[in-house]
């Protein structure tokens, strides 16, 4: 069991995959259920709106915006930008375009290389190197 002290209070906590305690994480998912609800009741609604209504930190609405847990719907209220490219985005890190960009990236760096041998073309006459017993065989009968 690993002991760490929460990113939020300061207080020690058993670790599990989440940098904040339990109570921080509690309260972290109502503050984020209070903005959910008012952008469901208020969809136009900027982020000083919300956060004024709500009485949740700018900064962690932000947050819910590039962890995708909310999204802008307003092409004009874009207030993140492409980590990568620098374009508006509605939510999230990455515009799509990106986003596939370092898919095939990623794939190609991961995927295994064919040898030299293997990108040869094969006469498909020609037998591989492999040990025919039958055609051994053969010879000597």
């Amino acid at each position: 069991m690993d002991l760490r002290n929460c990113s939020k209070c300061g207080r020690v906590f058993a670790y599990v995959g989440n940098e904040i305690c339990s109570r921080c994480a509690t309260s972290d998912i109502d503050d984020f259920k209070k903005v959910k609800e008012y952008l469901y009741d208020n969809p136009g609604a900027t982020i000083v709106e919300v956060s004024e209504e709500t009485g949740v930190d700018e900064k962690k609405i932000l947050r819910y915006l590039r962890e995708s847990r909310i999204e802008i719907r307003e092409a004009d209220n874009l207030l993140l930008d492409c980590e990568r490219c620098g374009k508006p985005i509605q939510s999230g890190r990455f515009c799509d375009r990106c986003v596939t960009e370092m898919h095939k990236e990623f794939t190609a760096a991961v995927a295994p290389s064919k040898s030299k041998e293997e990108l040869k073309v094969k006469d498909p006459g020609k037998r591989d190197t492999k040990m025919y017993i039958a055609d051994i065989r053969k010879k000597y009968k």
